[in-house]
């Protein structure tokens, strides 16, 4: 069983891959895999994409591809469970490094680690957190926009002493109101609008300073 990421990101309990590798030779096949799928997003969209152009983009013959993935959807969740590990780690190292005196320091910590990933990560832009493929693509129980906000109002409960129960609702409609923005922002612009991008942390910050304590 895979060790937790760094803020304990619940995700399905069906794994994406039929098998996992264990040669290093085999786990360089299955990034080159991954990498191949997220280019390919970029280029031609999800439906676009196909396990064949996968494979031909990785190097790689497709029964290879499907030694390890049943589908192009499993391709895409394992890539999208890659970028929220991606996203865990960024914000763990971004709070190690920063001097935290309030809460809403640890908000603008993760909206700045989702606007980086939304310029430099190959496919996140149209994946996101894998709503263009299924709404509960990291947890079949919950929507991807609820794994992500629960584990950021588990940090901020954490990191500064206030109760779960005052935190959850708030930084969840916060997830859901800055996701709309944010795709607003990066619509025309892919580095998106600077304009936008602060009226959407302008919004974040404005709506949770009158719900949670000062």
């Amino acid at each position: 069983m895979e060790e937790p990421e760094p803020l304990g990101v619940a995700v399905t309990s069906t794994t994406p891959l039929r098998r996992q590798p264990v040669q290093q030779r085999s786990a360089k096949r299955v990034e080159r895999m991954l990498e191949a799928c997220a280019t390919l997003i970029d280029e031609v969209g999800y439906d676009g994409v196909t396990t064949t152009l996968i494979a031909e983009r990785a190097g790689v013959a497709v029964g290879s591809l499907y030694q390890f993935f049943p589908d192009k959807r499993a391709v895409v969740q394992a890539l999208t469970l890659r970028n929220v590990d991606r996203f865990s780690q960024g914000i763990t190292t971004k709070l190690e490094q920063a001097t935290l005196e309030h809460w809403w320091d640890a908000v603008d910590t993760v909206f700045d680690v989702y606007v980086t990933m939304h310029r430099e990560i190959p496919a996140f832009g149209k994946l996101h957190f894998g709503d263009v493929v299924d709404m509960r693509l990291l947890d079949d129980r919950r929507d991807n926009n609820a794994v992500i906000s629960d584990k950021i109002a588990e940090l901020i409960a954490e990191k500064f002493g206030i109760p779960m129960g005052e935190v959850g609702l708030p930084i969840a409609i916060a997830v859901e109101a800055a996701d709309a923005v944010l795709k607003m922002a990066f619509r025309n612009n892919p580095n998106g609008d600077p304009a936008i991008l602060g009226e959407a942390k302008a919004l974040v910050r404005g709506y949770l300073s009158s719900r949670l304590p000062a």
